[in-house]
């Protein structure tokens, strides 16, 4: 006997990558305390010897457990951001970062789809009520909406690779989003990070508020809004139309 598309699609084989993902990232929650900037601090000669020795291959070893961290949900994404940029400098470490970040993020989002984001999509695509609508308001500005997802601070980083997924993005959206939609919290932190040399020496630790002071959070606010343009636009010639 065949097994019928539904069957296929609950086939338990796919749920294998969001399972692996969530017991790695139960065991990262247990063992929290070794992605700190305490750790950062006391490894920091190390990670200079071996940056000094070796600067592709501690750029690669970078690169790899950041991927690691975004894709499997780790906690200490915001200490390797800064450790990046300690290491490598705001221009090479923010590059390094948004690329290992987006390249964490498509993995996770790939893994939702195929476990559980299909039949979602399909289930909001065919039915009717308010889950049929959303579906339909997000494939009608899903840039927009993916940008601000990305870069309101608000919105957890795990979230926003997962949910796109949930609802049927289109992953060439979601890449390019995640790519521009990150940049400005990167640069900003590997900037902190570039400067940690002088915070070490002072025996301080960083100030991490840094984002959300007026000089730094009105130009992201200022992206939101220009991210949500479109979206405004069309409600408002909607409402136009229907009056």
């Amino acid at each position: 006997m065949t097994d019928t598309p539904d069957a296929r699609r609950f086939d338990v084989k796919r749920l294998l990558p969001l399972a692996a993902i969530a017991v790695v990232a139960g065991v990262g929650i247990y063992y929290r305390e070794y992605f700190s900037f305490a750790t950062l601090a006391e490894h920091r000669e190390a990670l200079i010897a071996w940056r000094d020795e070796s600067y592709v291959l501690a750029a690669a070893g970078y690169f790899l457990a950041y991927v690691l961290v975004v894709a499997f949900s780790l906690p200490g994404a915001l200490v390797m951001t800064l450790t990046g940029g300690f290491l490598f400098g705001l221009v090479a470490g923010g590059l390094l970062t948004v690329v290992a970040a987006t390249t964490g993020a498509v993995a996770i989002f790939l893994a939702a789809r195929m476990g559980l984001g299909d039949t979602l999509a399909a289930k909001m695509e065919a039915g009717q009520g308010l889950m049929h609508k959303i579906r339909n308001g997000l494939k009608e500005n899903e840039v927009s909406y993916l940008l601000l997802m990305r870069l309101v601070p608000a919105i957890p980083f795990f979230v926003a690779n997962l949910a796109p997924a949930l609802v049927g993005v289109k992953l060439r959206n979601y890449v390019v989003t995640t790519f521009f939609g990150i940049m400005p919290g990167t640069l900003v932190y590997s900037w902190v990070g570039a400067g940690l040399g002088k915070v070490f020496a002072r025996g301080e630790t960083p100030d991490l508020g840094i984002f959300f002071e007026w000089h730094i959070l009105g130009p992201v606010l200022g992206l939101c809004a220009l991210a949500a343009l479109p979206i405004i636009i069309k409600a408002v010639r909607g409402k136009g139309a229907a009056e």
